[in-house]
């Protein structure tokens, strides 16, 4: 007899007032993620690169101006569908010891049309414990509270 774990799986939504094409935009230009990527309102992007097609990487750097910490993720583009979906692989290059034992995280983003607003879905799958999904799940909020603020303004 075999034993099964259940998987640490963090599944968020968020609706947006702007087209999907605009926030899919945000989510994938390098220009525009420097303005929001970030997990607190005083952190700074200070890296921000984006090869937008299945096999393209991409690397984003989010910098802690009260530790003076930069935490690095960088990852694998498996599925690109503008203005729809995204699916990419999730890895702290960082490896922060809190993070460890996250290797396989993959996320997956759908952009769904709601009148001239758009609903976000993000499933982050992968994390080896709740605990570390816990403290993506704390990240993800304020990233996607930055987000919310950026195209209201765009």
């Amino acid at each position: 007899m075999t034993q099964q774990t259940q998987e640490a799986v963090l599944r968020m939504s968020r609706r947006f007032d702007a087209p999907r094409e605009r926030v899919f935009e945000a989510w994938t230009s390098p220009e525009v993620l420097k303005d929001w990527w970030r997990a607190g309102p005083d952190w700074t992007t200070p890296e921000a690169e984006v090869d937008l097609r299945p096999g393209g990487s991409y690397k984003l750097a989010m910098r802690d101006p009260e530790s003076g910490q930069t935490h690095v993720v960088i990852g694998e583009y498996r599925e690109v569908r503008p203005p729809e979906r995204l699916v990419y692989t999730w890895s702290w290059e960082s490896n922060p010891t809190e993070m460890q034992g996250s290797a396989g995280s993959v996320v997956t983003v759908e952009f769904k049309e709601d009148g001239e607003a758009t609903n976000v879905e993000l499933t982050h799958t992968g994390f080896a414990n709740d605990e570390i999904r816990d403290l993506h799940a704390h990240g993800w909020e304020a990233c996607l509270a930055n987000l919310e603020g950026l195209v209201r303004r765009m």
